[in-house]
């Protein structure tokens, strides 16, 4: 191969014959999709084929035998998207997420959904409980966690509530960006952006925009909807956010950690099989005595159960009454799970399962 021309001709053939090759088999793939719509009978919906264990099992096969040069990230990327078009072929899952059109919460929902699901923009966290809830949409997603702010609490007390399952969970890493009409920083006298974002830059807010009014709004498309109609206005948002509403980033990675993560929970109306490394979250009350809570956690450690995260909000039943959000290791149909909650059942009042579902791939 000592004519560089023709040398790169033939890579670009042998490129074009393996492009060949993967149109055919995603096709294979699509068909036996089908082929299991068909096993499983007509007059089924998305729901009833989509199984996240299933999923979350296939993806991790990905991880495995992924040997580069892409990564992990982006192997389980395009296989998602494989997925979510061969689920999509007779018709696609409604996911509600937070609204309008741009916000993290819908990036969360195409990483986990893939492009092929329709999405379902809405106006608050209760309506995507709501609409769950009603049948309107297969799943919602919401946050429920950030690595530097803590706990969604308005995620978690509609749990109180609702009926809703937990069927997945997302991480998301999220980078803010400043996003205006404006030419500079110099230019800017308000910043629109959700809460949860302004605490998350507030160091650099400080120290490039002291004198600016923050304004907090429904999310960050939102503020970015609404700088886009002001040249003295920025919002705090993704780039995305950017694309769709016109706006250019004056300043990029603003975000004070750089850690900076968001975690969303998949909501629906049933529980789903295991998938081999799951997560179960837990809603417990207990009376109010001396000793209330070691006697409802002990029954973890008696038999190896693995607590990941516990956090207490009020119960709404009464003052001064609380109850307990516990994420352990594990799936509700495991011996040493089943044989704790078997030992909690004497000294809590109530013992109910949000969800058993995949942990999310790093």
């Amino acid at each position: 191969m000592n004519d560089p021309k023709a040398s790169l001709a033939q890579v670009r053939e042998r490129i074009d014959s393996i492009d060949r090759q993967i149109q055919e088999l995603i096709s294979e793939r699509a068909n036996w999709a089908r082929e299991v719509a068909r096993v499983k009978g007509e007059g089924l919906s998305a729901i009833d084929y989509y199984r996240p264990e299933r999923e979350a099992h296939v993806l991790r096969m990905v991880v495995d035998r992924n040997k580069g040069p892409l990564s992990d990230a982006e192997m389980v990327r395009l296989f998602r998207e494989i997925m979510s078009s061969c689920l999509a072929q007779e018709d696609p899952l409604k996911v509600g997420f937070l609204g309008p059109e741009g916000t993290f919460s819908e990036q969360a929902v195409r990483k986990h959904f893939g492009h092929a699901a329709y999405g379902l923009p809405l106006g608050s966290i209760e309506e995507v409980f709501q609409e769950v809830a009603a049948g309107h949409a297969d799943f919602g997603v919401v946050p429920v966690e950030n690595s530097g702010q803590g706990m969604i609490q308005v995620t978690l007390d509609m749990f109180l509530t609702s009926e809703a399952r937990i069927c997945g969970e997302i991480e998301l890493r999220v980078h803010q960006c400043l996003l205006s009409r404006a030419a500079s920083l110099g230019e800017i006298r308000r910043v629109f952006a959700h809460a949860q974002s302004l605490q998350q830059c507030k160091t650099w807010l400080r120290i490039n925009l002291p004198e600016v009014e923050c304004v907090a709004v429904s999310s960050n498309a939102e503020a970015a909807r609404l700088a886009r109609h002001a040249d003295d206005a920025a919002a705090i948002a993704g780039k995305t956010a950017g694309k769709i509403y016109g706006l250019k980033p004056l300043a990029e990675g603003i975000e004070d950690r750089a850690d900076n993560t968001t975690r969303f929970l998949v909501i629906g109306r049933s529980l789903f099989p295991p998938s081999g490394n799951d997560r179960t979250s837990l809603l417990i009350t207990v009376n109010d005595k001396p000793g209330a809570l070691y006697d409802v956690l002990s029954p973890f450690a008696r038999h190896g159960v693995s607590m990941n995260r516990i956090e207490s909000r009020p119960a709404h039943t009464g003052k001064w009454q609380y109850a307990f959000f516990i994420d352990v290791s594990g799936h509700i149909d495991d011996a040493p799970l089943q044989a704790a909650l078997a030992d909690m059942g004497p000294v809590a009042t109530q013992v109910r399962v949000l969800g058993s579902y995949p942990v999310a791939l790093p």
